[in-house]
């Protein structure tokens, strides 16, 4: 990583400019910052870890899909995805390899509240653990968000419509004991109290010393992570990724990391980095306007090869 200055980095990023003497750390990332050591020659599928993915609902199978792909793309033991009965079938259909539960599913296509002390032995088994895409908002789906963040002792990322319940119930953010991970993109940041009036880095930094223990990922062009005093800013990735579904590889990507057991910092700068890097494959291979989800979890390979030691 370098040192940048607040100056340098809203130049770069066309973010708003905010004063020098605020008391946080700017770093750029670089490639040479995440060096991924090679596997053991002696290895078997829970050498890398279990990764669980809580998703999906009537009409929306697809995010639930991309996150559990991207997660087998980026060297999880073993993916487990949750998802409603009702999508059951389209999702096992559409996944490369991981166990597909169905769970009971409500009138309106969401998991039910009944499924949740299978959730719980899921959830308890698993070594990362990602809920949201595509989840829906509804009052069985707050139940099973607050629930899955206390009994949480995995890492846990919150995503998507997990986001929109926790900008409900804030107070939701204060009481996970595991490391959770936060990725909003600008318009989940702000439903999550978070306040860009004064631009991107200043938001940033401000909703992060009010969460001191959580990390923020917000995404978006220079996408920024945030843990208490340090700030980070991805130089990866591009137009090419607006792009609905592009969250949804995203925490795939940092669920297989966690479940192999990098360190969570590491694990979210990292997860970013090949993100948008795959992003960028994509937009030299495919054009700006091309680029699907699907495209990036199959440039996840090279984007890999690139940073192993």
């Amino acid at each position: 990583m370098r040192e940048i200055s607040a100056q340098q980095y809203a130049q770069k990023y066309h973010d708003s400019p905010i004063p020098e003497d605020r008391e946080f750390t700017l770093f750029e990332s670089e490639a040479s910052d995440f060096p991924l050591p090679r596997r053991a020659a002696v290895s078997h599928k829970y050498s890398y870890g279990r990764a669980l993915v809580i998703a999906g609902s009537l009409g929306y199978a697809g995010a639930p899909v991309l996150a559990a792909n991207a997660c087998e793309r980026s060297g999880a033991g073993l993916t487990q995805l949750l998802v409603p009965a009702c999508i059951y079938t389209e999702a096992a259909l559409r996944v490369d390899g991981a166990v597909v539960t169905p769970l009971p599913a409500n009138a309106e296509g969401t998991i039910s509240k009944t499924a949740i002390p299978g959730v719980i032995t899921a959830l308890h088994r698993a070594n990362a653990c990602v809920i949201g895409p595509g989840l829906g908002t509804g009052t069985d789906a707050q139940e099973l968000v607050r629930i899955v963040i206390r009994e949480a002792s995995c890492p846990l990322i919150l995503d998507a419509d997990a986001l929109g319940i926790c900008g409900k119930e804030p107070e939701l953010l204060r009481i996970c004991g595991a490391p959770l991970l936060l990725t909003p993109h600008e318009g989940e940041f702000r439903r999550l109290a978070g306040d860009l009036s004064e631009g991107r880095l200043a938001g940033a930094v401000r909703f992060s010393r009010q969460y001191p223990g959580l990390t923020l990922i917000l995404k978006g062009y220079g996408t920024l992570l945030c843990r208490g005093g340090e700030v980070i800013v991805n130089p990866t990735g591009g137009p090419a990724m607006a792009k609905g579904g592009s969250g949804d590889v995203l925490c795939g990507i940092l669920c297989a990391l966690l479940a192999q057991g990098f360190e969570p910092g590491f694990a979210a700068r990292c997860g970013v980095w090949l993100h948008g890097f795959a992003g960028d494959l994509c937009a030299k291979a495919l054009g700006e306007y091309s680029v699907t989800p699907s495209e990036l979890i199959r440039r996840l390979p090279q984007a890999f090869m690139d940073l192993q030691e």
